[in-house]
C-alpha cells in the first residue's frame, strides 16, 4: 500500500475541490524552459524573504556590477553585499552565492547546472542539496521550474494554506509537508507546478498570515480554519512566515 493510499480521503478531496476554485482567480500556468538554469538557482537563493521585484533588482544590480559568474565568485565580499542590498540578509546571501558558484565550478569545470537534466530526480535533488545555501525548498523550486521534475516546493504560503484547509497537520514542517503532499499527486510536473502556484498566490493575496480575507475566499465553505474564524471561534495561531 502506498503512502497516498494510507492518507485520509479528506486530504485528496480538499485538493480536488480547492484547485478548480482557485484557477479562475489566479489562472493556470504552463511550465516553460528557464533561459539560464544557473541564474534561476541564484535568483532562488536571493528570493528568501524578499519580494519578487527586489529580488530581480538585486540580481540585475549584481550582474551589472560584475557581468560574469567568475567575477561574481571572486568579487570582494563587501562589494557583492552592497549590490545585493535590496534583497533581505545580503550579508548571508552574498557568501552563499559565491560559495555555490565556487562549488559548481570545482565540481563541473564551469558555471552550469545543465547536466542535472541527465540525472534522476533523486540524484539531482541530492546534488543540489550539497550546495552552500541551498535547502530543500530552493532545490525543489529549481528542479520543478527549470527541469520540470515532479517535485513539490512547499514555501510559507503553500504550507499555511494546506494547514488551514486541514490537508496536513498544523505542526508538520515544510520539508515533511513536501513528502506528504507529493504523495497525494500523480508524478505530473504540470499539475504540481500549478498546485504550488495557486496555493502560493492564494496565501499571498487572500489566505494571508495575519489578516486572512475569509469572507472573500472561494474555499471557505469547506475550510475548517475559515469556518471557525467566520464563526468567531478561538483559533490556534497559524505557523509564522518562514
Amino acid at each position: 500500500m502506498s503512502i497516498s493510499d494510507q492518507l485520509p480521503a479528506v486530504t485528496h478531496e480538499m485538493i480536488v475541490r480547492a484547485v478548480p476554485l482557485l484557477v479562475p482567480l489566479y489562472g493556470e500556468r504552463q511550465l516553460t524552459p528557464c533561459p539560464d538554469n544557473l541564474a534561476e538557482l541564484i535568483y532562488t537563493i536571493l528570493s528568501h524573504r524578499t519580494t519578487k521585484a527586489d529580488e530581480q533588482e538585486a540580481f540585475q544590480r549584481m550582474w551589472a556590477a560584475f557581468n560574469t559568474w567568475e567575477a561574481i565568485e571572486n568579487a570582494p565580499l563587501p562589494d557583492l553585499i552592497e549590490t545585493l542590498s535590496l534583497s533581505r540578509f545580503p550579508e548571508r546571501k552574498a557568501p552563499y552565492i559565491q560559495n555555490t558558484l565556487r562549488a559548481i565550478r570545482e565540481r563541473t569545470g564551469g558555471y552550469s547546472i545543465d547536466f542535472l537534466h541527465s540525472l534522476s530526480t533523486e540524484d539531482a535533488l541530492t546534488w543540489l542539496l550539497t550546495l552552500p545555501g541551498v535547502g530543500f525548498k530552493t532545490a525543489t523550486l529549481v528542479l520543478l521550474f527549470c527541469f520540470h521534475r515532479p517535485v513539490l516546493p512547499v514555501d510559507t504560503h503553500v504550507h499555511r494554506v494546506s494547514i488551514r484547509l486541514g490537508i496536513i497537520p498544523a505542526k508538520m514542517s515544510q520539508e515533511t509537508a513536501h513528502v506528504r503532499l507529493l504523495a497525494m499527486f500523480p508524478p505530473d510536473a504540470h499539475l504540481l507546478y500549478n498546485f504550488h502556484k495557486l496555493f502560493l498566490k492564494h496565501g499571498q493575496q487572500l489566505c494571508t498570515f495575519s489578516s486572512p480575507r475569509c469572507s472573500r475566499c472561494p474555499l471557505v465553505a469547506f475550510c475548517p480554519y475559515g469556518q471557525a474564524r467566520m464563526a468567531g471561534k478561538t483559533l490556534t495561531a497559524p505557523p509564522p512566515p518562514g
